[in-house]
């Protein structure tokens, strides 16, 4: 195989690419010195990286990648507070918000334990009943309204660990995200106003489908009371416009900061997870925070060789910019886990779906992969037919936990047997000898990552979620790309303003052919 369109530091890759296409990946899983130097464990979670398409030489390679690219000294910047997010000029410090970065500056660090005290006794009140609408009712629904990152990672956890036992009755949470009214028509169908409270997240309090939904919400709240005042008792806001959400109706006191530094889909650590709090209360929610700060501390301080997110980062490089892995899919073997693959895809591809480097050049190398999934063992009667026999390139990472709180041996074994049975097919597959079956041939040598959580616990996947986030860090390192801004999103949202216009009779003549017969189109055809 040659590397065509890679970056130049990747040249001596060539040669090892070439070679392990050659390479069975039986023959790779015979190496017990190699497989021990890719088995991990961390606060409880424990990452598999045998089964990826790699050997001895190529681990050394890739190590070698993180010196040439010096990703131990831009890690080091990131952590004490530098503006490594150079387009935007902000500092990348989320790893603050769960006291990961000692050397960040100390008002920051003040801010957030600030910020953090406010958010447990709000959460508190509201849980314990103490926080009262209007008429002096307790709140029992609670409707989160966000988009992106500020929905994704509080939604993924306060279902996926909706199963911890509760010492006080959590409200019902419901999630509004998407522009479309049947969203916000479904999440507010049957509730009471007397006992709903809302909490609207918007970094600038100007995000298109949050202000639309928001102002959904508080109409639907003034048709059934008709009381203005009563807002700031059922309105929470977390936001860095102060201004325009005093406008909207917000009390001060009920609002909270969310920081320039503190980027959407990195950002469930900070008063965007109020829901996540508001679910599993303050103890649950520390530990979450406290399996963050180990990655962190790991990440921080592991020798590359045994840094789990540096491993994962050269190893997904490695299959995307090498082997040519068009795609990433992530299959969870845990129900509670179904939302995992929605929150990895806009962290990962949100991040780092890039093509211009550092320094505004246009890059002539794959990034990012398309990533995708699902959950087993449902996955395994539809788009596996095509993982096992179908032709395309793919890597794939496998979520498991080892232990079932509801203690049914049964269902659990068969999940866990299948999950490991996946790996193994996805890497050794199946070669018929009969001349007559090799309609069920199956290819293996698919590259796959293995992790399995001891339980599903807040300390578990609180590590878990901050090694998907430092990984995502050394992946645009390693590709020379700034993985925390988002120029293409911006994009879409400053293209929809004229077109809204335009559905309401503006001239669209100055639009391109298409756009303007789509317009057109649905003018006359709208009822």
């Amino acid at each position: 195989m040659t590397l065509a369109n890679t970056p130049p530091h990747w040249s001596a890759l060539t040669a090892s690419a070439a070679r392990i296409e050659a390479t069975p990946s039986a023959t790779l899983l015979g190496d017990d010195e190699r497989n021990k130097d890719l088995r991990h464990t961390l606060a409880g979670c424990h990452f598999d990286f045998s089964r990826q398409r790699v050997d001895g030489q190529i681990l050394r390679e890739l190590l070698e990648l993180t010196r040439v690219t010096d990703l131990a000294g831009k890690r080091d910047a990131m952590l004490a507070g530098e503006k490594i997010n150079a387009s935007e000029g902000r500092e990348v410090l989320h790893t603050a918000l769960r006291d990961g970065a000692p050397n960040a500056p100390a008002l920051m660090r003040e801010q957030v334990e600030q910020t953090r005290s406010r958010l447990y006794a709000c959460a508190e009140a509201i849980r314990g009943g103490s926080w009262r609408g209007y008429s002096n009712r307790a709140i029992k629904d609670v409707v989160h309204i966000g988009i992106g990152g500020s929905h994704l990672g509080p939604e993924l956890l306060v279902k996926a660990l909706a199963h911890l036992p509760q010492s006080q009755v959590a409200p019902n949470i419901h999630f509004v995200a998407n522009v479309d009214a049947q969203d916000i028509s479904h999440a507010l169908d049957g509730l009471n106003p007397e006992t709903t409270l809302f909490i609207v997240v918007s970094k600038s309090f100007g995000t298109l489908e949050t202000q639309v939904n928001a102002a959904s919400a508080r109409s639907w709240f003034l048709e059934r009371t008709g009381r203005t005042d009563a807002i700031a008792q059922h309105f929470i806001g977390v936001t860095t416009n102060l201004q325009a959400a005093a406008e909207f109706g917000f009390a001060a006191e009920n609002l909270f900061p969310l920081w320039d530094w503190v980027g959407g889909r990195f950002s469930l650590w900070s008063a965007v997870g109020l829901p996540i709090l508001l679910q599993i209360g303050a103890q649950a929610f520390s530990q979450l925070l406290a399996g963050a700060q180990t990655a962190d501390e790991h990440f921080a301080s592991a020798e590359a060789a045994q840094n789990i997110p540096i491993l994962a980062a050269l190893l997904a490089t490695w299959n995307t910019t090498a082997l040519g892995c068009n795609s990433l899919a992530v299959l969870s073997y845990d129900q509670r886990l179904a939302l995992l693959p929605d929150f990895l895809q806009q962290l990962e591809m949100e991040s780092n779906g890039k093509s211009v480097d550092t320094n505004g050049q246009q890059l002539d190398y794959r990034t990012m992969q398309i990533l995708w999934g699902g959950c087993g063992t449902n996955g395994q009667h539809a788009y596996h037919q095509l993982l096992h026999q179908g032709t395309s390139r793919f890597a794939a990472d496998l979520i498991m936990v080892a232990n079932d709180p509801w203690e049914r041996q049964e269902h659990h074994q068969w999940l866990l047997a299948n999950g490991i049975a996946q790996g193994q097919a996805l890497a050794i597959g199946h070669r018929p000898t009969d001349p007559g079956e090799q309609h069920k041939y199956v290819g293996g040598q698919h590259p796959s990552t293995t992790v399995v959580l001891d339980e599903l616990g807040p300390h578990q996947l609180g590590c878990l979620l901050a090694i998907c986030e430092h990984k995502v860090f050394c992946q645009g390192v390693l590709w020379n790309i700034n993985s925390f801004d988002q120029w293409g999103v911006e994009l879409g949202k400053k293209l929809a303003l004229p077109i809204f216009a335009q559905l309401e009779g503006q001239d669209s003549s100055a639009q391109d052919p298409a756009t303007r017969r789509l317009i057109e189109y649905l003018s006359i055809n709208r009822s």
